[in-house]
């Protein structure tokens, strides 16, 4: 991997009693932190746009594959990727390079972890830049209760909960083309069968949408899932009850600097909720899909940069 261009070569560190795959990069930018977290099923790989243009830009640069993804650790017991072990992985990576704190970057799922780690460990986020994955707000049920009750069992967040191995086993023996058919502009996921979308991928014979990275950018996502596996990711999904009970007694309240990117053409919605729940927020939309980073590389770059500038 570290031959291909503009993209760091990796350390192992142990933390948090496993190890994480860190691509580092800026290092003579020590001093200013920024810490960007990848999504499911996603790998460091998918910030290689992003990662110069902050060096550039004055910073040092952390990606982590975090548990379960690349050469990561991927314990055995499924309550060890809960929220308090998705964290507290960051919380000891700032610890080994010696930072109080670090601004936070997270697309999708690692926009969740990095939702979570300002609540629990607020004074190690001194500002957040999150895509795609808006505050998910903690309501009465616990949410795979929840999204049982509105989508049925076979949505793939519950899915993943009730028959757990299950589709673990079709994403493994269908690694390639899974991965072929998700990375794509306007992947259509919700008809036929919104539920098993992840397995309707995984099936599909024929691909939908443009690709959004070349053949060679893919083959590293299809190479790091095969050292892997898929179960470490889904174990994310099969921890949502869990956490939902770990965050009982956190506050809800967000109060660091926050930019919100969204796709505007990202089947997840837009939250109407987000400034009750983030109060020091900025909004931004780009005009593509669900992986912007990757689909539009200079506009997240040149949106990224124009918001961090302001606090210069």
């Amino acid at each position: 991997m570290s031959n291909l261009p503009q993209f760091p070569s990796a350390s192992l560190i142990a933390v948090n009693g496993i190890e994480l795959e860190v691509f580092e990069a800026g290092k003579q930018n020590a001093g200013n932190p920024i810490v960007l977290c990848h999504g499911w099923p996603e790998h460091a790989y998918s910030w290689r746009y992003q990662i110069p243009a902050l060096v550039a830009a004055g910073y040092h640069v952390i990606v982590p594959n975090q548990r379960g993804f690349g050469r990561s650790s991927s314990p055995d017991n499924i309550t060890d990727f809960d929220i308090s072990h998705l964290t507290g992985d960051l919380v000891a990576l700032l610890d080994h390079y010696g930072y109080k704190d670090a601004i936070f970057v997270g697309h999708d799922w690692g926009a969740n972890i990095v939702w979570s780690l300002a609540m629990m460990h607020p004074t190690r986020v001194s500002k957040i830049i999150n895509f795609a994955l808006p505050y998910q707000e903690r309501g009465e049920k616990p949410w795979i209760e929840f999204m049982e009750v509105v989508f049925g069992e076979d949505f793939y967040f519950v899915h993943f909960n009730k028959k757990p191995g299950v589709a673990d086993k079709v994403l493994d023996e269908n690694r390639t083309r899974f991965l072929h058919n998700l990375f794509r502009k306007n992947v259509p996921l919700t008809p036929p069968e919104p539920g098993m979308m992840m397995i309707n991928l995984a099936k599909a014979e024929a691909a939908l949408g443009e690709p959004i990275m070349s053949e060679e950018d893919l083959d590293v996502f299809i190479s790091a899932f095969e050292t892997s596996g898929f179960t470490g990711g889904i174990n994310w999904y099969r921890n949502l009850d869990r956490n939902w009970h770990i965050l009982a007694d956190v506050n809800p309240i967000i109060t660091q600097p926050t930019l919100m990117i969204y796709g505007d053409r990202d089947l997840i919605p837009k939250s109407e909720n987000l400034p009750n729940y983030v109060p020091n927020l900025d909004i931004a939309s780009i005009d593509c899909g669900h992986w912007i980073q990757q689909e539009k590389p200079e506009e997240t770059n040149k949106t990224i940069l124009s918001w961090l500038k302001k606090f210069d």
